[in-house]
């Protein structure tokens, strides 16, 4: 009896306990008035299982991949269906130029600038790898970028901080005067969908309070 009873207790207090970080993650404070951040995101942080990928290199897209790659495997192994996962990528560092479009990337080379090797010898990059998918890619690979993961209901994040590079870029091969106005002009080139946040480690931590389970997802 003292053991069934142990037992009994124990499972109460997992649930409890679960219930009181759900409870948390919706008492979050609302944004200060006048504040310029969209944390919107976090409402639709509601699936059953949550998780944040913290991509801070470029990698090639590797965050993504792995992003995408947690949701075919939990589908593969438990039968999880797609949207009983929230997925949330974060890209800072490194990885901020994952949130630019191919047109940003030809105009500003971005792949020369930041010294991106593409796969033939002795040249850069020249596009995004998850802005879209290569029509050549074999079929697992055909939702592994960054507007069909965001057409599935998950989430991509950017660090302003770190797009203070992508500001600096436009400000100089524009030869602009104010970063004012070579931020405004660089946002005009974030893939759509893509939600600035006020650094990667606020979002990554944003993430976790609302009960996202946290990954290294490039180094």
């Amino acid at each position: 009896m003292e053991i069934q009873r142990r037992a009994f207790l124990g499972t109460v207090g997992v649930g409890a306990l679960a219930a009181s970080l759900e409870a948390q993650a919706s008492a979050a404070p609302a944004p200060a008035a006048g504040s310029k951040w969209d944390v919107s995101w976090t409402d639709r942080l509601t699936r059953k299982h949550r998780a944040v990928f913290d991509s801070i290199k470029f990698a090639n897209g590797a965050g993504l991949f792995r992003a995408v790659i947690w949701k075919h495997e939990n589908k593969d192994v438990y039968g999880t269906p797609p949207e009983d996962m929230n997925a949330v990528l974060v890209v800072r560092a490194e990885a901020i130029w994952l949130a630019m479009n191919d047109v940003f990337w030809k105009t500003y080379n971005v792949g020369e600038a930041q010294e991106f090797k593409a796969k033939e010898p002795g040249k850069f990059r020249v596009t995004n790898p998850v802005a879209s998918t290569s029509p050549n890619a074999p079929p697992e690979f055909a939702d592994m970028n960054i507007p069909k993961f965001l057409a599935g209901g998950d989430i991509v994040l950017a660090c302003h901080r770190a797009f203070g590079e992508v500001v600096s870029l436009v400000k100089k091969v524009d030869k602009l005067a104010t970063d004012e106005e070579a931020e405004a002009k660089a946002l005009t080139f974030v893939l759509p969908g893509v939600i600035l946040q006020p650094s990667g480690v606020f979002a990554t931590l944003r993430a976790q309070e609302a009960g996202c389970q946290y990954i290294l997802a490039s180094s």
